[in-house]
């Protein structure tokens, strides 16, 4: 070995060695698959624990429920995971992919988010069904596009939207963005989204609640951290966040 290579590589271990001492044979990580309504609490949540728990990292993954469920049925690595719907979590459970009983932590409806101004004057989920108003939902196996279902059903007017996207975040950026005048989104993410939306409340939705159920999965490697994150977000610390992001109670 020349002189030369030998000083780089002297140089090199301290850095090696000075890498592998940040890290500890005792850290863990945990793998939530979360949907996307739940993007902003899940992150708040996320950050907290890890606060607390020092040696355990949570690693979040954002998507439609269905989609998130697919995944998995797949084969995708998870140790958790929060649906925004019971029937996505249902069809892994008929799989055989859930340790225990999912735990119900959350609820929440539907609104209208319009853009500032509410340019196409909408005012009831009825406007939405005008042939010259943009609307935007979810596709139906999407959760959210589930209770759109659902909630037409049961007011009586049919829609028909100029698109249907794979998440619920997908709809509110087509309002925000101007490419629509209307879509049907949850409640928190209206709030979310502050100023770049307005909201428009259809008090049916009341009677049509998305319900969210949270989950350790059976194949995880990290059974106790998993279920410490699960524990930690439906306990009392869990529960001020969401409520504070506009979720219900279970």
């Amino acid at each position: 070995m020349s002189r030369n290579a030998v000083v780089v590589a002297s140089l090199a271990l301290p850095l090696l060695l000075s890498a592998c001492a940040g890290q500890s044979a005792d850290d863990t990580s945990v793998t939530v698959f979360a949907a996307a309504s739940l993007r902003a609490p899940f992150t708040e949540l996320a950050d907290a624990y890890e606060a607390q728990n020092p040696d355990t990292a949570v690693e979040l993954s954002f998507a439609g429920s269905s989609d998130l469920a697919t995944q998995l049925l797949e084969g995708a690595p998870a140790d958790v995971f929060a649906s925004a719907d019971t029937r996505s979590m249902v069809g892994l459970s008929e799989a055989s992919l859930l340790q225990g009983e999912p735990v119900v932590f959350a609820t929440n409806h539907l609104e209208i988010a319009v853009p500032p101004g509410n340019p196409a004057s909408i005012t009831s989920f009825a406007d939405l069904a005008d042939d010259a108003v943009k609307t935007v939902v979810c596709a139906e196996r999407v959760p959210c596009g589930a209770a759109t279902a659902a909630l037409g059903e049961l007011i009586g007017v049919s829609l028909s939207p100029v698109s249907k996207e794979s998440s619920v975040t997908d709809v509110l950026g087509k309002v925000t963005s101007g490419e629509a005048d209307a879509g049907l989104v949850y409640a928190t993410d209206v709030l979310a989204a502050g100023d770049a939306v307005e909201g428009i409340t259809v008090p049916e939705s009341a009677d049509v609640l998305s319900t969210y159920p949270l989950a350790v999965l059976a194949d995880t490697e990290e059974k106790e951290a998993a279920r410490t994150f699960v524990t930690y977000v439906t306990g009392d610390a869990g529960r001020t966040v969401l409520e504070a992001a506009g979720f219900g109670a279970p």
